[in-house]
């Protein structure tokens, strides 16, 4: 039986997911989901179970509503790091999902660097 692209991609994921986990440490997760409209990005502390802060391109704030490109991801980046150097978070590991590290989700890593997110 073929796989079809949605077990690839959850198959994908979860290989992910479980080789961060093992190097973990834990620091909490930035795990990032992207669709063909929008990018999203929130830090979990998965030994407690809650979100720490979110980000995304629906918020109107940023300015990128309606926008999925590489300049919305950088700017959906920034305004992660910012909160999360306010809930007090420096390290972090970044979980990409089954999404590639290309692209989009690059630009939101790089971005989210830059701003003094350590992963």
């Amino acid at each position: 039986m073929a796989n079809t692209k949605r077990n690839l991609f959850q198959k994908r994921r979860l290989r992910v997911r479980n080789k961060l986990k093992k190097t973990a440490n834990g620091r909490p997760r930035l795990s990032v989901h992207r669709s063909n409209r929008n990018i999203s990005v929130q830090l979990i502390d998965d030994v407690q179970g809650v979100t720490l802060a979110a980000a995304s391109s629906l918020e109107a704030g940023l300015g990128v509503v309606g926008k999925n490109n590489a300049e919305a991801a950088a700017k959906v980046g920034s305004a992660i790091a910012e909160r999360a150097k306010a809930a007090g978070v420096e390290e972090c590991y970044f979980d990409r999902g089954g999404f590639l590290f290309h692209g989009k989700v690059k630009a939101l890593a790089d971005a989210a660097r830059e701003n003094g997110l350590k992963f």
